[in-house]
């Protein structure tokens, strides 16, 4: 019995390099530059299995800086931020102006029946003259106790908040750039992956079918065979679909309007391992968030705000001046060719139906409602940066795990082989040991590229801009 078990031993382990006559060897995934930098440093030391030869490209090459930068300059939604940021600019010149003076000027002429009067529509020195004239009037405010002024600096801080809103947006962007990338970067691997299996599931049927004619194996044999086909090739049509999807997703958030089929280039450098401790990462997303620093702005111009409706129950002060000059006039009514006065004019609120009260609470209300966004977008923020830790940690070491088990699928898929050409096990375990190796080579590629995925999320909570 034992000298049995030795002879069968050894006669599987010498089909190995009879397999290469026999049945097809195991498919490996074709090369991604970035996977095999991965795998190289992946924990635990594990490399993936041996690739294939990449495909020509089809398409017009881009790498993942490319597309960050195109998404930035045709993606809508960064335009859009882009514009409101300018348009709060002007909101804020348009608060500014209330400190500064107002000059109109005014030209006129008038022709009309000497001394005569206006005898309907106006209760105004009604008397007319022939005349024309020229002059300026220019008002300036003094003194109001820092309405206008709190009224600027609230709208001057509200352009901030639209700048860091935009940036952020930017961010945003970014993110759904570097997710969409990896997306069509895996749907393409695993296309690869799907068209290889059906490669060889074909040739092990063709040939299952010429040993079934043969009488030398059954047609329950041939069954499995076919069966293991047809689900290869559904494989296929849904890596297909799912690789045109995320093609058509990565074309919308680069801002295209038609569909570019490109040669996604991933960078050969390996990526770093995940930050060692999350409470730095806290901190500096606390202090980088242009989304957290735009709520800041907004509850600072809020206050401000505020303060200038409460400052409208103050009073306020103002100059107003005028001078001109009458080269065509009556002389009998006019002493002189010119004109020119100036005054000042203060202005007290008494009552007005409690509306500058009403306006002054309202303000005060909306105030610390933006505090309190402001505080609970800080405790999201805590946790999404914990969150994405931890996904950067478990993503890390899931590397190792899928590397290792290509490895262990790759040598189950030769073993089956071995035993099912010398006889020793059933068309079952062949088909279940190629199940087992296209799984780990799909689990390989997703944990690869999940991993960059990972890091660029984490990089976005921390606020890092692009």
């Amino acid at each position: 019995m034992r000298k049995a078990l030795i002879l069968g031993t050894g006669a599987i382990w010498c089909s190995l390099a009879m397999a290469q006559t026999g049945l097809p060897a195991a498919p490996h995934p074709q090369a991604i530059p970035v996977l095999q930098a991965a795998s190289q440093t992946a924990p635990g030391g594990q490399n993936s299995a041996p690739a294939a030869t990449m495909p020509p490209p089809q398409g017009p090459q881009l790498t993942l800086g490319e597309a960050e930068q195109m998404a930035i300059r045709n993606n809508p939604r960064v335009t859009v931020g882009k514009l409101l940021a300018l348009a709060q600019h002007q909101v804020y010149r348009e608060a500014l102006s209330g400190e500064l003076p107002t000059v109109n000027g005014a030209v006129t002429g008038v022709e009309a029946e000497e001394a005569t009067r206006i005898s309907a529509g106006a209760l105004t020195a009604s008397r007319l003259f022939e005349h024309a004239g020229a002059g300026v009037d220019f008002t300036q405010l003094i003194y109001d106790f820092g309405h206008t002024h709190n009224l600027v600096l609230s709208r001057k801080l509200s352009e901030k908040a639209s700048n860091a809103n935009a940036l952020a947006t930017t961010e945003e962007i970014v993110l759904a750039t570097d997710q969409a990338f990896y997306d069509a970067l895996t749907a393409q691997a695993v296309l690869r992956v799907a068209e290889q299996t059906v490669n060889t599931r074909q040739t092990t049927e063709t040939q299952v079918n010429q040993m079934t004619q043969n009488k030398l194996k059954s047609t329950l044999d041939l069954s499995f065979a076919d069966v293991n086909l047809s689900q290869a090739q559904l494989l296929r049509l849904n890596a297909q679909s799912n690789e045109q999807a995320s093609m058509a997703t990565l074309d919308a958030v680069l801002g295209l309007d038609h569909d570019v089929d490109y040669d996604l280039v991933e960078d050969t450098g390996a990526p770093p391992p995940p930050p060692a401790s999350v409470a730095p990462l806290i901190q500096t997303a606390l202090s980088q968030r242009p989304d957290l620093q735009a709520l800041n702005y907004d509850t600072q111009s809020a206050q401000k705000y505020a303060r200038s409706e409460w400052d409208q129950l103050l009073p306020s002060i103002s100059a107003a001046g005028t001078a001109g000059i009458v080269p065509v006039r009556p002389d009998q009514y006019y002493t002189a060719n010119w004109w020119g006065g100036i005054g000042g004019n203060v202005n007290i609120p008494i009552f007005n139906g409690f509306l500058y009260v009403s306006q002054a609470r309202e303000a005060k209300y909306r105030e610390q409602a933006a505090s309190e966004n402001a505080r609970d977008l800080r405790d999201r923020i805590v946790r999404d940066v914990r969150t994405s830790w931890l996904q950067a940690n478990t993503s890390w070491q899931r590397m190792a795990v899928t590397a290792q088990l290509v490895q262990e699928a790759d040598l189950g898929m030769k073993l089956a082989q071995a035993r099912y050409t010398l006889g020793l096990s059933s068309i079952v375990e062949l088909s279940q040991a190629q199940l087992q190796q296209t799984s780990a080579q799909i689990e390989d590629t997703n944990a690869r590229y999940q991993y960059r995925l990972s890091l660029s999320t984490l990089n976005y909570e921390l606020g890092n801009a692009p």
